[in-house]
């Protein structure tokens, strides 16, 4: 099996027969829209799909036989087709933007004509679509692939209004040549508010959470174990598991993304998936191949608490629309594919976000407790693997030992940032950034019982730990909030020991200052 990495060309695919995911159905589908805007996250497939596009409106029937869309499509149809890839230019210099737009209007002119009455830019577009339908007796195609990078590229600076002025007007030319489109698709990892580039002309129709094109970019569970069968068996086979093992492993990595309310249709990350096949290894590809620049600088300006943002019940237009001077980065969390859809509320039209898997989470609290904590001795990630080596040894005095280390090595000034307003609040902050890293590697239980819910239930193959924290108060009162609690009474019928752990941190010293452990078994529930 060839896979494509770094392939983004639906001809080149089939022709050098890369494994390619058929996604032909829904192609038909979306090219029977008139104007439609997809956001997805980087690495997604977004440029494909725009190749396979181009592929189908060029009329090149012989590269999809044997696919679904030759079941629907009999006609094939060669439309004069006008892309446009934003994403290999740095938009930062000052004259990048409108140097690859006349670029790309003079070598149209140079296929359908120039009209020298027209200087503006838009101008000359809107003259090459007429241009190109009175040529050929066809309506144009226009697909644009990340129309967002010249703004992202330069969010937050001067050069931003300028940009995005520049694309809306651009952009204004679909509006006026309305009469000569066939179909138009942009792609981007954000959808700007209507305000800003999109309301130079007809608004598009907006498929980023409709249902039916869910699985348009990405790889669903089902296509998963169709078309990587073999790759997953030898996976399983160098790494010592079972296929079922195997599949488990492949879903909590890079499973979990949703597009819409639809919960079932759950999507793994392409890329992610691709390099694993290729390399046989579990790894972090995605998260690894790059944060970034305009998120990074999000969250530099904004110190993101990530505590805040996930698990809390939110309308659709606060993570959908993105306006590029707001403080709030939720929608730019959501849309860059380091949040996703997790619960949804029908009755209150709501959804919960959270983290799509482990790759992301793990990623994302590293680069969190990396801003946070500051310069570490160690890695935030390596203290927490080490850490959960301890607790699957039941060593839980090298746990506390951790603890102690850990929480004495993070710099005075890390304790001090803005973020904190007092302790409690950067002691709380501090537990859920190394909790979210470790629940990458073991079980972390979050749901609360009828009486209340434990700070930390941690669950291994062999053990349960329940972990109270106190904060300048004693460990024998959280040892005693666990027993008045109840926290163990879920694991009653349970034959994995349970441990109970209560832990006082001191403000003063700013580490552990008790530790007290209560082992409970079968016998004394």
């Amino acid at each position: 099996m060839r896979y494509p990495i770094g392939v983004q060309t639906f001809e080149e695919m089939i022709n050098r027969d890369y494994v390619y995911v058929d996604k032909t159905d829904l192609v038909y589908s979306l090219a029977q829209s008139h104007i439609c805007f997809l956001s997805r996250p980087r690495r997604f497939g977004k440029s494909l799909l725009i190749s396979t596009l181009e592929a189908y409106f060029t009329g090149k029937k012989e590269l999809f036989e044997g696919l679904k869309i030759e079941e629907l499509e009999s006609d094939w149809t060669e439309y004069p087709v006008f892309r446009i890839d934003f994403a290999s230019s740095d938009y930062t210099k000052p004259e990048t933007l409108l140097n690859k737009l006349n670029k790309y209007v003079g070598i149209w002119e140079q296929q359908y004509g120039k009209n020298e009455m027209c200087v503006d830019i838009s101008d000359r577009f809107q003259y090459v679509l007429e241009a190109a339908q009175k040529e050929t007796g066809h309506k144009a195609v226009v697909l644009i692939d990340e129309y967002d990078k010249p703004m992202l590229d330069v969010l937050g600076t001067e050069m931003e209004q300028k940009n995005r002025e520049t694309l809306k007007g651009f952009y204004g030319t679909f509006k006026a040549a309305d009469a000569n489109l066939r179909f138009v698709f942009l792609t981007g990892v954000t959808k700007f508010s209507q305000v800003s580039v999109f309301s130079g002309f007809n608004q598009p129709e907006d498929i980023s959470m409709d249902r039916r094109y869910d699985a348009i970019c990405g790889i669903t569970e089902g296509e998963l174990y169709s078309y990587f069968a073999e790759p997953i068996k030898e996976m399983a086979d160098r790494m010592g598991y079972t296929a079922d093992e195997m599949k488990k492993v492949l879903k909590k990595q890079y499973d979990g993304y949703h597009f819409s309310n639809n919960l079932k249709a759950d999507i793994y990350n392409p890329f992610s998936i691709i390099n694993a096949f290729n390399k046989m290894e579990i790894e972090d590809y995605w998260y690894e191949s790059g944060t970034p620049t305009y998120l990074a600088k999000l969250l530099e300006g904004h110190k993101v608490n990530m505590q805040k943002l996930t698990g809390q019940a939110y309308e659709r237009k606060y993570f959908v629309d993105y306006r590029a001077d707001a403080e709030d980065p939720l929608a730019m969390l959501y849309q860059s594919g380091y949040l996703t859809v997790k619960e949804y509320d029908k009755e209150y039209n709501e959804y919960i976000l959270d983290y799509p898997n482990n790759e992301v989470r793990k990623g994302f609290a590293t680069l969190t407790a990396n801003s946070y904590f500051g310069k570490l001795e160690d890695r935030p990630d390596s203290w927490v693997k080490n850490l959960d080596r301890m607790l699957k040894r039941r060593d839980l005095d090298g746990v506390r030992d951790a603890f102690t280390s850990f929480l004495s090595s993070i710099p005075y000034e890390a304790n001090k940032d803005e973020r904190a307003k007092d302790f409690e609040t950067h002691f709380s902050y501090t537990f859920y950034i190394i909790f979210r890293l470790l629940s990458c590697y073991t079980t972390l239980i979050e749901k609360p019982n009828s009486k209340g819910r434990a700070d930390v239930i941690i669950e291994t193959d062999d053990d349960v730990f329940i972990f109270e924290f106190k904060l300048d108060g004693s460990a024998e009162e959280a040892l005693k909030q666990i027993e008045e609690k109840q926290y163990a009474v879920p694991y009653q019928s349970d034959n994995r020991p349970v441990h109970k752990i209560g832990v006082n941190i001191s403000s003063e010293s700013r580490t552990v200052d008790q530790w007290l452990v209560a082992e409970n078994r079968k016998s004394l529930f």
